[in-house]
């Protein structure tokens, strides 16, 4: 992987994180403002030790690996792509193919969109 695209990808997954950990602090298990509870705490633990990025020739594949295997999304790691560019993420298909129809956002630029559940839908 290319230092550029290390770089952006690192910055991405930790957004991702952080929305992870926006989340749990507005759950019914912080034990008071701002405090999370035990269980929250394992919680992040685990989802932020989940997180396994898997390069391909094409896509980078970003995976979570917590409860149960799956693909947060891909992201085109090619200069020729006829209809993406590089650094454009794109929902997961399935676990082989990413969804080509609309890029959800790209790793280069405005980090906005990422959830920790996945890249939100652009309108």
């Amino acid at each position: 992987m290319q230092n550029d695209m290390n770089q952006a990808i690192t910055e991405m997954v930790g957004v991702m994180k952080q929305d992870y950990r926006k989340f749990w602090l507005n759950s019914t298990t912080v034990e008071e403002r701002g405090v999370l509870s035990q269980f929250a705490k394992d919680q992040l633990e685990g989802f932020n030790d989940s997180i396994e990025v898997s390069e391909g020739k094409k896509y980078i594949k970003i995976i979570r690996n917590d409860n149960q295997r799956m693909v947060w999304g891909f992201i085109v790691n090619s200069d020729t792509d006829n209809k993406f560019k590089r650094g454009d993420i794109l929902k997961a298909a399935g676990w082989a193919a990413p969804a080509r129809n609309k890029a959800r956002g790209n790793v280069f630029e405005d980090l906005s969109w990422v959830r920790w559940t996945g890249p939100e839908y652009l309108s």
